[in-house]
């Protein structure tokens, strides 16, 4: 038999689910804000593992993900406990805005909290002591920011064993290693004992079926090689890209203000000297073309067309040449 599952203010047995909206902080009126969490405590013993997506109010693709385990899949035969967390930042998701509203605080630099910090830290210190260090292991879910758009990936360091097993099985063709910022929940996590990864996919406001779904498979895959579905496969991409360090990625960026055409999409495949984009201002009398300084994959593009200079304009990461090889023969195939 699986443990009970303990939070401040209540418990869920072995076997049973649970539906809660957890007070995590109070509106100017007093007014309590609460958290919806979704915990499926299963029969069987295995790991605990959460879930949690918008901890920047606009990222809503994960919000989805989420409330697919939760609330539609079966988890008859469950081996463990999911801890669902849909929407970690409810004021920023109420107003639709990244950040906590009026402070303008970023919740996902704010972990592990302090209970008698800022109003974000005090949010943060609710959740995380009764939600996610309690964990064994946990799936944070992003999107890019407003105006970009990136392809799915991973998240993690892959230097700590237990973060690399998770992010391997989650099964993305691309895998970032980092620790993350200070305060971000994936790097304070981990470092509490709770390995975690950050899945990247989409963009802000709106959400993206494909990706969701691909998305979905990651979290099944996870799910199998912990174990906790151990009927499921563990899923192997066809192909994978590690990326380590700062040499084997890069943000190009406009050097002239105007509007920009994309000439590929996220996820593309681009030679060393390709045109990504071309930049040109009202009359297109002043064109500034954009081009690769080597041969990678595009991990994120533009998706507002208007630029300053300095705008970043696309996330590219270098590939070996093993890799390039399975890309190009995909490709391949998939014209044929």
């Amino acid at each position: 038999m699986s443990e009970v599952f303990t939070y401040d203010g209540g418990a869920v047995a072995p076997g049973e689910t649970a539906n809660i909206r957890y007070t995590v902080s109070e509106t100017y009126l007093g007014d309590p804000v609460r958290v919806p969490v979704t915990i499926i405590n299963g029969a069987l013993e295995g790991p605990t593992v959460f879930l949690s997506a918008a901890a920047h109010g606009d990222e809503l693709n994960g919000i989805e993900i989420v409330r697919e385990v939760a609330h539609e899949w079966d988890h008859e035969e469950l081996a463990g406990t999911l801890v669902c967390l849909p929407v970690l930042n409810v004021p920023a998701f109420i107003a639709q805005e990244r950040y906590l509203p009026i402070y303008d605080r970023d919740l996902n630099r704010s972990f592990p909290g302090n209970d008698s910090g800022t109003s974000a830290k005090r949010i943060a210190d609710r959740l995380f002591r009764n939600f996610i260090e309690p964990c064994d292991f946990g799936l944070d879910f992003h999107t890019s920011t407003r105006g970009r758009t990136n392809m799915l990936h991973v998240r993690g360091d892959t230097d700590d064993d237990d973060v690399g097993r998770i992010a391997h099985a989650f099964g993305s063709n691309v895998i970032i290693s980092s620790e993350g910022p200070s305060g971000t929940l994936r790097r304070e996590a981990s470092e509490a004992g709770t390995p975690t990864i950050t899945i990247e996919l989409g963009e802000a406001h709106r959400f993206q079926r494909a990706l969701i779904d691909q998305a979905l498979e990651g979290v099944l895959s996870v799910m199998a090689e912990f174990e906790m579905r151990p009927n499921e496969p563990v899923k192997w991409p066809g192909w994978r890209v590690v990326i380590n360090g700062s040499e084997e990625k890069t943000w190009l960026r406009a050097d002239a203000g105007g509007l920009v055409e994309m000439h590929h999409d996220r996820g593309s495949l681009v030679e060393a000297g390709d045109r990504v984009c071309t930049i040109t201002n009202p009359f297109k009398t002043d064109t500034t073309v954009v081009e690769a300084p080597f041969t990678g994959l595009l991990v994120g593009v533009l998706e507002n067309p208007l630029v300053y200079p300095g705008n970043p304009l696309c996330h590219l990461v270098a590939l070996d040449e093993v890799t390039l090889r399975a890309i190009r023969g995909d490709q391949t195939t998939k014209r044929s």
